[in-house]
C-alpha cells in the first residue's frame, strides 16, 4: 500500500501541497515534514529519526537489519524496578518478557518473584525490626499502667518467622497475577546473552529455550558478598538465609559495619538474643559519621557489643545443630593479635555485589566496571549498546535503594514508548536506616558536604531531644539527634538532612520533599511545626550545641523558641 500510494504522489503537481500532506497522514498518520523513510520503513519526523540514530534503530534500518524480534522488551531481573519499568512498558503497548530466576545460597535457601526488597531485604527486614520495637514498646508499657507479669512475656522466633514469610508469599502471587493481568509474559529462568538482541533462557530442570527483542533492560540487582576465608559459605549465614531461619539464631555474630549488618544486629538484640558486630574500620560508610556513631552508640547502651577493629580470619564447626555451636578466629587490623569466640549463628553482612559476570555481558558488547561489575550508563540508563539499558542496584555510581529503580524503571518506559522525557532523578533522595534509633537522612553527610564546599561555607545546625513518648518510662533521655548542613554561598539552602530518633522514615520523607523544592534555613525555621512530635524540634547553631541539650518535651520547648531568637540576631 505504502508503494502504491507512492505511486499516487508522484503523479500529483509538484505544487499541490494538501493533496501530498493528506497523502502522508493517510501513509503514516504524520502530514508534516521532513517524514523520513528508511528501506520502506517509516520512522517519522525530524524528533523521532534522533531518537532512533540514539537508540541504534537508525543504524540498523540502514545496513538493512529491519529483523522482526519475539519482544519488543525483553527485562532481565524480577525484582521492584524490573517489575516496574516491564508493567509499565506492557501498559504503553508493547509485547514485554521478564526472566527471573534465583540462584540458591549455598544453604540453599531461594524464593519467589519480587527481587532482594521483597523477599530478603526491605520488607522483611521492617517487619522484623517491628517485632523489636514491639518489645521495647512492651517493656514502656508498665510505665503506662498496663500490668503485664514479666514471665508471661516472650519472643517465639518460629511464628515471627512463619507470619513473616506467609506476608511475603502473598506478595509473590500478587506480582504474578499482576504481570498476568497485564500480559507481561514472566519465565522462572536465568537469561544469558548470546549475541546483541538474543538470550538463551535456562530454567531449573535444564532445559534452554531462546528468544530475541528490540530492546533489553537489565534489572539484576546484588547479592551479599562472602568472606573468602576458610567456613564462610559452609557455616555462615547472610541476609539470604536469616529472614527464613527455621530456628532462633541464639547467639550471634554480624561481621560488617553496612546498615545490613547494623539493622539484623539491632532486632536481634531487640528480639532479646546476646548480638555482637565485628567492625573492620568505621560504621556505615558513605553515611554521616556523627550520626552513624551516634546510632552505634545507642545500640552499645541497648545490649549490642561491637567488636572493633577486626576480621575474620576463619570459621570452624564446633556442634552441628538448629543452632549448632561455631568458632571464629579474627585479627586485629592493628596488628598481629588473634582473638576466638563462640557463637550459634554468623551473619555475614559485608557487602553486595552486583549479579553481572554471568548473563553473557561481554557477548553483547556491553561494557562493565571489572572492579564491581557495576554498569556505567548515561542520563537516560543507556548502556554503551544502544538498544540495552540497565536500572537499579547494578548501576555505577547510583543509589542502592528500592525506590530509586522503581522509579528509574518507570520513567524509563515511558521515555522509550510514551515519547516522554522526564528523567530519574538521584539528587537529594531520602533514605532511612532502622536501626534500634531510627536514622534517617537526604542529601550530603557532613563529610561529603566539607569535600564539595569547604568548611568555611558551611553552617551546621543541631539539636539534642527527648521525644515526648520516652519521658513516662524515662529512657533515651537526650539520644535523639538532628541535624541539617546549610550552604551559605546559597541562601543558606539545606544541602543535608539527618534525623536519629523514632519513625525516621516518615518524618525524612516529608523534608525530602522540601529539599527537592530548594530548602532554606530560613523557610524552615518558618515552618510550624506539629507540637508535640519530633519533627517540630528547632535547630540551634553548632556553636552553642556545646551548652545546650534541649528537648522538644513541653517543658524546654519554649526555652527552645527562645534561643532560636536570640540565634538570629546575631
Amino acid at each position: 500500500k505504502v508503494t502504491e500510494l507512492f505511486s499516487k504522489a508522484l503523479l500529483l503537481p509538484v505544487l499541490d501541497g494538501s493533496n501530498y500532506q493528506e497523502l502522508l497522514l493517510e501513509m503514516t498518520g504524520q502530514k508534516t515534514v521532513p517524514n523520513v523513510f528508511i528501506n520502506k520503513t517509516h520512522v517519522g519526523g525530524c524528533d523521532k529519526t534522533m531518537k532512533a540514530h540514539k537508540d541504534g534503530v537508525l543504524q540498523q534500518l540502514l545496513c538493512g537489519e529491519n529483523e522482526v524480534y519475539d519482544y519488543d522488551l525483553i527485562v532481565i531481573g524480577g525484582g521492584s524496578g524490573g517489575l516496574a519499568c516491564s508493567k509499565e512498558a506492557a501498559l504503553l503497548g508493547k509485547k514485554v518478557m521478564v526472566l527471573d530466576y534465583v540462584v540458591p545460597t549455598p544453604k540453599g535457601n531461594t524464593w519467589g518473584l519480587g527481587g532482594t526488597c521483597v523477599n530478603v531485604g526491605c520488607i522483611p527486614k521492617k517487619l522484623m525490626h517491628q517485632t523489636a520495637l514491639l518489645g521495647t514498646s512492651i517493656q514502656d508499657a508498665r510505665k503506662f499502667g498496663w500490668e503485664l507479669p514479666e514471665e508471661t512475656v516472650k519472643h517465639n522466633w518460629e511464628t515471627m518467622k512463619t507470619a513473616v514469610n506467609n506476608h511475603i508469599g502473598s506478595l509473590n502471587w500478587g506480582y504474578r497475577k499482576a504481570l498476568r493481568d497485564k500480559n507481561v509474559n514472566y519465565i522462572n529462568s536465568y537469561a544469558e546473552f548470546i549475541e546483541s538482541h538474543k538470550i538463551k533462557a535456562t530454567n531449573k530442570r535444564g532445559k534452554e529455550t531462546f528468544h530475541t527483542a528490540a530492546k533489553f533492560i537489565l534489572a539484576t540487582g546484588e547479592r551479599p558478598r562472602y568472606l573468602s576465608i576458610p567456613g564462610d559459605k559452609e557455616y555462615c549465614i547472610t541476609s539470604d538465609d536469616l529472614f527464613s531461619l527455621p530456628h532462633c539464631p541464639g547467639k550471634t555474630l554480624v561481621i560488617g559495619a553496612s546498615y545490613v549488618a547494623l539493622e539484623c544486629g539491632g532486632f536481634l538484640a531487640g528480639l532479646g538474643l546476646d548480638v555482637t558486630v565485628m567492625v573492620r574500620s568505621i560504621l556505615l560508610r558513605g553515611f554521616d559519621q556523627e550520626m552513624a556513631n551516634r546510632a552505634g552508640k545507642h545500640m552499645e547502651e541497648h545490649g549490642v557489643k561491637f567488636l572493633r577493629k577486626y576480621v575474620p580470619v576463619k570459621v570452624e564447626e564446633l556442634e552441628a545443630g538448629t543452632p549448632g555451636r561455631l568458632k571464629v578466629t579474627a585479627k586485629s587490623t592493628e596488628g598481629d593479635e588473634t582473638i576466638e569466640g563462640e557463637y550459634n549463628t554468623v551473619l555475614i553482612a559485608v557487602g553486595r555485589d552486583a549479579c553481572t559476570g554471568k548473563i553473557g555481558l561481554d557477548q553483547a558488547g556491553v561494557k562493565v566496571n571489572p572492579k564491581n561489575g557495576k554498569i556505567p550508563v548515561n542520563d537516560e540508563e543507556q548502556t554503551n549498546v544502544p538498544h540495552i539499558y540497565a536500572i537499579g542496584d547494578i548501576l555505577e555510581g547510583k543509589w542502592e535503594l528500592t525506590p530509586v529503580a522503581i522509579q528509574a524503571g518507570k520513567l524509563l518506559a515511558r521515555r522509550l514508548y510514551a515519547g516522554a522525557s522526564l528523567k530519574c532523578d538521584y539528587v537529594n533522595v531520602p533514605t532511612t536506616v532502622f536501626t534500634p534509633l531510627e536514622y534517617g537522612a537526604c542529601g550530603l553527610s557532613e563529610e561529603k558536604a566539607m569535600e564539595l564546599y569547604g568548611q568555611d561555607n558551611l553552617e551546621v545546625y543541631h539539636s539534642l531531644f527527648w521525644p515526648l513518648e520516652f519521658t513516662v518510662p524515662n529512657r533515651d533521655n537526650n539520644k535523639c539527634y538532628s541535624k541539617i548542613i546549610c550552604n551559605k554561598l546559597d541562601n543558606d539552602r539545606v544541602i543535608g538532612f539527618h534525623y536519629l530518633g523514632p519513625n525516621a522514615g516518615e518524618v525524612t520523607q516529608g523534608y525530602g520533599v522540601a529539599m527537592k523544592c530548594g530548602l532554606t534555613k530560613e523557610q524552615l525555621d518558618n515552618t510550624v511545626g506539629i507540637h508535640p512530635t519530633c519533627a517540630e524540634v528547632r535547630l540551634i547553631p553548632d556553636q552553642l550545641q556545646a551548652t545546650f541539650h534541649l528537648s522538644c518535651s513541653p517543658p524546654h520547648y519554649k526555652l527552645q523558641l527562645a534561643l532560636q531568637a536570640l540565634c538570629s540576631t546575631d
